[in-house]
């Protein structure tokens, strides 16, 4: 089973229940954004995620892409497929409309990202990419540089990307070497990037590329470092295309997953300097590039979610068709879904999909609360919740995300480690969302330093108090009892690992570092317990009132409970883990491993 048909009645239920569309079509500019317009937008994204984009998943995988003629060639039907994504508006979904774009909420354009990723994670990488790319020019452009730009980027035009990393560098950006020499009104750009996602490619006229670059008296570390604006085509004051820049693909990275998705070692200034164009400061383009890095990093664990439901599905189909063994009580051969592990599985599988939504929606409606309040305390504690859970969504899901897709591979048995099944195409492209954009132990410390040391742990309790706000309203309703006391232990643990943290971490210099990761996965399973309690207050709600689909509401109450029994009991085996500290870590000497 190939197919992909997006799962729009439960993202409906998540942006609706826990998403708080209703509160979010109050802010400023988002009243057209009402639960019919939501639905019919995710009906027409559901076709085209099913019918365009999700057929060439495969193509893209067996292909990937090669150089010819100085040029990146994509897969057969990706170049067509882009422009039916760029033909329907896709691209500028939410985007202000002062730069072309239909100024809808991140919420909206999340559920719609979630059915590229899963229909064709290598394709949707591009406009990905793009939306980054966008939004630092957005924030921190000159009015020249958003005039020459944006309009062509959001409607698709255009595309663009990030050029953050080299060959020495790799995490350790203070160690970028590619130069930028002063040259009239612009810079001369000589070097080279590694790992650049769609770096080069067929599809669009033109490619904006944002590349971190040190000027000749630059100091040295992250404070040298500048972003420029670095296009494929040197783009004419009227905003027509002019000759080719000085910036080439190297070559193409043969990886594990993601083949439909060039990812090009990029070359700068071989033939005298790349023209660039100096975006706002001097000494400032680490800052600009985590404009792009923090909604990237939103967007990869979104990714984690869609590759996850993606895998699910497949699955799903297959122990719903393939007929092997017998079941207790039952005669003759049975199809894989009577037995009690693949059972089993499939619920993990589906359980931690549906908590991934959840987490990762609700993060994404707090960035609309937190752009668009016309109240500044809100704002602020709508954006101290974007920074927390920034690392959470994309560490946690992608995480999971490994688990579930593997565990797609072992329902198919020995089909799943067949590359004709497909399965194990989710699991290879899975494995890359916990690597790029920051990897999990980077998000890990992010959590730790700038998220929890940094405020004293502020951020964290404000969560806390949500948490316990919701376990007070399963208090009364006999039906979620189950739910409530493992909301509780994990809250419970939450606490326990947070104050452990603040109480070790000023004494033991190894402990934030040694602890970070599985502070990181419990906060995440924790408020994946939270939503999906949540989750089950809405439908044990909508079931008492006879609203909605009934059958539909008894799966989400299954489902969550499913949850609670299962998954959240892993937070206590976290909390066990960072209470031991960074004795054992740290105790063995070099010459010991």
């Amino acid at each position: 089973m190939t197919t992909y048909s997006a799962p729009v009645r439960d993202m409906q239920f998540v942006i609706n229940e826990l998403a708080e569309l209703d509160a979010i079509a109050q802010l400023p500019g988002f009243g057209e954004a009402t639960p019919d317009l939501v639905e019919a937008v995710l009906e027409e994204g559901s076709k085209l995620a099913g019918e365009v984009l999700a057929p060439l998943n495969k193509i893209g995988d067996q292909q990937g892409s090669s150089i010819r003629d100085g040029v990146v060639r994509v897969a057969d039907g990706f170049g067509s497929a882009y422009a039916k994504f760029v033909e329907g508006g896709w691209t500028s979904i939410k985007f202000p409309p002062e730069i072309g774009g239909q100024g809808m909420p991140s919420l909206l354009a999340t559920a719609l990202e979630e059915m590229w990723q899963s229909a064709n994670m290598s394709l949707a990488l591009c406009p990905m990419l793009t939306q980054g790319a966008i939004d630092a020019i957005l924030i921190h452009g000159t009015d020249q540089q958003k005039a020459l730009y944006l309009e062509r980027m959001v409607s698709g035009e255009w595309t663009g990307t990030m050029n953050l990393t080299e060959s020495q560098a790799g995490s350790d950006l203070a160690a970028v070497r590619t130069r930028a020499v002063p040259n009239g009104d612009h810079y001369l750009i000589s070097g080279q990037k590694i790992f650049i996602t769609w770096g080069d490619h067929d599809v669009a006229d033109n490619i904006v590329h944002l590349v971190l670059a040190r000027t000749p008296d630059a100091p040295e570390g992250v404070k040298g470092i500048s972003m420029f604006i670095v296009p494929k085509f040197l783009v004419n004051p009227d905003g027509s295309l002019g000759a080719r820049n000085d910036v080439h693909p190297v070559s193409v990275e043969h990886k594990l997953g993601i083949h439909g998705s060039p990812t090009c070692v990029m070359g700068f200034g071989d033939k005298g300097g790349a023209v660039g164009y100096l975006v706002g400061e001097e000494g400032q383009g680490l800052v600009y590039m985590f404009t792009m890095m923090n909604r990237a990093r939103l967007a990869v664990g979104l990714q984690g979610l869609s590759i996850s439901e993606r895998a699910y599905q497949q699955a799903r189909g297959y122990a719903l068709d393939r007929v092997q063994g017998n079941a207790a009580g039952e005669k003759g051969r049975v199809k894989i879904i009577r037995h009690p592990d693949v059972r089993r599985m499939l619920m993990t599988m589906k359980a931690a999909v549906e908590a991934m939504r959840a987490v990762a929606y609700t993060a994404m409606a707090s960035v609309d609360f937190a752009e668009h309040s016309t109240n500044s305390t809100e704002r602020a504690r709508y954006q101290a919740r974007v920074d927390l859970m920034t690392p959470v969504v994309k560490g946690w899901c992608t995480e999971l995300a490994q688990e579930v897709t593997s565990i797609g591979v072992q329902i198919h048995g020995g089909m799943g480690f067949i590359e004709e099944t497909g399965a194990a195409q989710h699991f290879r492209d899975a494995r890359i969302t916990t690597i790029y954009e920051g990897t999990t132990g980077i998000q890990a410390m992010d959590l730790v330093g700038r998220k929890t040391m940094r405020d004293g742990g502020a951020s964290q309790r404000a969560l806390i108090q949500d948490m316990k706000n919701c376990a007070k309203e399963l208090e009364p309703v006999s039906e979620l009892a189950g739910m409530k006391a493992a909301l509780d232990a994990g809250i419970a643990a939450h606490e326990k690992a947070l104050s452990w943290l603040l109480e070790t971490g000023e004494s033991d210099a190894n402990a934030a570092g040694s602890v970070a990761f599985n502070l990181l996965m419990l906060i995440g399973t924790v408020t994946g317990g939270w939503q999906m309690a949540r989750a089950g207050l809405a439908a044990q709600r909508s079931l008492e009132a006879g609203i909605g689909d009934s059958t539909f509401l008894q799966t989400k109450l299954v489902t969550a409970r499913f949850y609670h029994k299962h998954l959240m009991p892993r937070a206590d085996g976290y909390l066990q883990a960072i209470l031991a500290g960074s004795e054992e870590i740290m105790a063995l000497a070099e010459e010991q491993w």
